[in-house]
């Protein structure tokens, strides 16, 4: 083992799976026992140009070098001492793959390098937008969640958000219309008034007239063909200092989900408030749900990429029976159970964003 590591140390092979770094090494090996031990008429060595092609693949331009120098120069030898002309054009395929080889390892590491510099990007772009939620806020904890449909993705359309104001700890989660870079700029937009407002608007409703007109003036600053369309669902809670109690406003997202002792409740509205940036369309009348909020209780956020989740029958994730059969409160442990459950009933396939909030009043 510590032979291997000065080995891909001094090549530049680490972050590979040592089956996969040594893969280009086997397959030589292999060809050439196979070209000593059998017949001279069957030319197994013409196969070695694809040790160095299969090198450039996992391996540095300098180490693809070697391998295929490596190849290379017992098959010249092979044909100066048996004057067999076939060696030496094998040898001659080994030098050109070897060289094209190089090249495409100089390429993938190149791209390898900007990939990793955008991913970089992305990674400071979500710390920017979502910013890191405190596990504890008085006897509050609290545990997020947040999946990218995109296998490589960093961000997407769905947001949270917390602060820690003079009202309690005020919380949103939500979801915005469409996918990409343009529902990244919307949940910028609503993320950014909602760290400036959750502070100051006395109560939820007015919380969410603000966040309603900032991304009304972000359509304005920023038009785009689908403007009118621009808009995104959300879920905003209040959770007092005292923690007796929680404030819920659905501004057309799916329903929190409360889990109480033995029993768990979709906290569904009375009536239906508008998603933020069609107040003005639907009217602006807004409901805020008040239930009683006892020690050991948890609360569940989510996007509906939790609920849409399919499985190969097309039927949807159940959630609210899926809490029922959960045996912990702990909100880290919910969500990774939730996450495993997801992964399971979609095998594997999760085709939206998602984004899921949990708090627990912890008993005292």
């Amino acid at each position: 083992m510590h032979v291997l590591r000065r080995f891909r140390m001094h090549w530049g092979l680490y972050g590979r799976r040592d089956p996969v770094l040594l893969s280009p090494v086997a397959l030589t090996v292999v060809i050439g026992l196979l070209a000593v031990f059998t017949p001279q008429d069957v030319p197994f060595s013409r196969l070695l140009p694809a040790a160095p092609a299969l090198a450039a693949s996992v391996w540095s331009v300098r180490a693809t070098l070697t391998l295929g120098v490596v190849c290379l120069l017992p098959v010249i030898g092979f044909a100066l001492a048996f004057s067999d002309a076939s060696a030496l054009y094998t040898a001659g395929a080994i030098g050109a793959v070897t060289l094209a080889a190089a090249y495409a390892s100089h390429l993938r590491l190149q791209r390898e390098h900007t990939l990793a510099q955008v991913r970089a990007v992305a990674d400071a772009t979500q710390e920017v937008l979502l910013r890191p939620v405190p596990g504890r806020v008085r006897n509050l904890e609290i545990a997020t969640l947040y999946l990218a449909a995109a296998p490589q993705a960093r961000i997407g359309g769905d947001f949270y958000a917390a602060a820690d104001t003079a009202h309690g700890l005020r919380l949103i989660l939500g979801d915005v219309r469409g996918k990409g870079l343009p529902a990244v700029g919307v949940s910028a937009a609503v993320l950014g008034s909602f760290h400036e407002a959750a502070y100051d608007a006395p109560d939820l409703g007015r919380l969410a007239r603000r966040l309603d007109t900032s991304l009304a003036r972000y359509n304005v600053d920023v038009p785009a063909p689908d403007g009118s369309e621009r808009f995104a669902t959300a879920v905003i809670v209040e959770i007092p200092p005292t923690g007796a109690q929680v404030s819920v406003l659905s501004c057309g997202h799916p329903p929190a989900v409360l889990v109480h002792r033995n029993t768990t409740r979709s906290i569904e509205a009375a009536a239906a408030s508008p998603p933020i940036n069609l107040a003005e369309l639907i009217g602006s009348d807004y409901h805020v749900e008040r239930i009683p909020f006892a020690p050991g209780d948890l609360l569940l956020l989510y996007t509906d990429g939790v609920t849409e989740t399919r499985d190969d029958k097309g039927d949807f994730f159940p959630l609210t029976a899926w809490t029922r059969g959960t045996d912990t409160t702990s909100p880290p442990a919910v969500l990774e159970l939730l996450h495993q459950a997801l992964l399971r009933h979609s095998n594997g396939r999760l085709t939206d964003d998602i984004a899921c909030v949990a708090i627990r009043n912890a008993p005292q």
